[in-house]
Order: C-alpha cells, then structure tokens, then sequence
C-alpha cells in the first residue's frame, strides 16, 4: 500500500455531501513545490474524507494550513480540447488542522477574528 503525507493550503472551504447512507468530505489542497533553480510550483490535490463523522468540516476552510495523510489514486479525464489530463487525488485516513487561514492571520492585531480554532484537536468530534 503506498501512503502519501503532506502538508498545504486549503484553497476553497470543505464541502459535505452524502452519498448514499455515507458521507464524504471534499475539499482541495495546495502543496507549494520549491526548486533548487529557485522557481516554485503549485500542486493540488483534490481530497476526501470518508466516514460519519464530519465534525472536521466546519474547521476546514479556505487559506487553513493541514497536515493530510492518506492513500493516493491517480485519475485520468477528457478535456475539453479532447487530450487526457491525469489529476492526483487522496482518500484522507487523517487529518491535522496546523493553523488559522491567511484572512484571519492578516486580520489587524485590534480586530476580533470572526472564525474560532479548537483549543485542542481532542475536542473535535472525529
């Protein structure tokens, strides 16, 4: 079994959606890539969480830096001008909320942020 960890940037907020009697939390993942030559590239990667438990959700907005562990599966797609295109995606097995999203950070030091982080990851309900 390959098993990938990494650690990004959400880039939208976390959807919820059932399928069937299960539920699934989507969401997508940027991972900034440095080179040696001193360029940068971005890789995303599309992310779901299996299982009842969503409590996590709420929490998994955009800019938030996570910590993600899970297996990959490679998809393969049409696009639009009719060439395959390939996309990395992860079946989450875990998940680690490592800081406030980049609005919130940036609030200024005399402004109440809106959003609230868990004191403890202990005290989510997953």
């Amino acid at each position: 079994m390959i098993r990938l960890e990494f650690i990004g940037t959400l880039g939208k907020d976390a959807i919820v959606k059932e399928v069937g009697d299960k539920k699934v939390i989507n969401f997508s993942v940027a991972v900034n890539e440095h080179s040696t030559a001193g360029g940068e590239k971005t890789i995303w990667i599309e992310c779901a969480k299996w299982g009842e438990k969503t409590g996590v959700a709420p929490f998994l907005k955009k800019g938030t830096k996570v910590f993600v562990d899970g297996r990959p599966e490679i998809k393969h797609y049409q696009k639009q001008d009719g060439t395959t295109g390939t996309s990395l995606s992860i079946q989450v097995a875990s998940i680690e909320l490592l800081g406030g999203n980049q609005q919130q950070d940036a609030a200024p030091a005399n402004q109440q942020a809106t959003t609230t982080q868990p004191a403890a990851l202990d005290d989510l309900p997953f």
